[in-house]
C-alpha cells in the first residue's frame, strides 16, 4: 500500500516570503532580467505577484551590464521557476564582488 501523495498545497516554502508582503524587493529571473516591485502575494511554489514593477534594462552593447534605465511593467504575475535571487531592498547594500580579478 502506499502513501498518499501530498498535494502542491501541502508543500511549506522554504523562503519566508510573508515577512516581505507589501514591501519592496528585488527579483532576478533566470535569463538576466531584474526587476523591483512591491511583493503583493506569493505561493509555496514561489510564484509571485508584484504591484509597482520596474524592471531594470540592460545595456544594448554589453546584456552583462545593467543600465540606469528602467521600464515601467505595473502588476506583474512571476512563475517560481524562473525566480533565482529574491531579497527586500530596504536593508541590502551593494557590494563590489571581492572574487572578481581587477588586474
Amino acid at each position: 500500500m502506499t502513501a498518499p501523495s501530498k498535494s502542491f498545497r501541502d508543500v511549506k516554502s522554504v523562503i519566508k516570503l510573508n515577512n516581505y508582503l507589501n514591501k519592496k524587493v528585488y527579483v532576478k529571473f533566470s535569463g538576466g532580467r531584474e526587476v523591483q516591485g512591491i511583493l503583493k502575494g506569493h505561493d509555496a511554489m514561489s510564484n509571485l505577484a508584484l504591484d509597482e514593477t520596474e524592471e531594470f534594462l540592460r545595456d544594448p552593447d554589453d546584456p552583462d551590464k545593467l543600465t540606469d534605465k528602467t521600464r515601467s511593467l505595473g502588476l506583474l504575475v512571476a512563475r517560481g521557476t524562473s525566480v533565482t535571487v529574491i531579497h527586500p531592498v530596504d536593508g541590502a547594500e551593494k557590494i563590489e564582488n571581492p572574487f572578481v580579478n581587477r588586474g
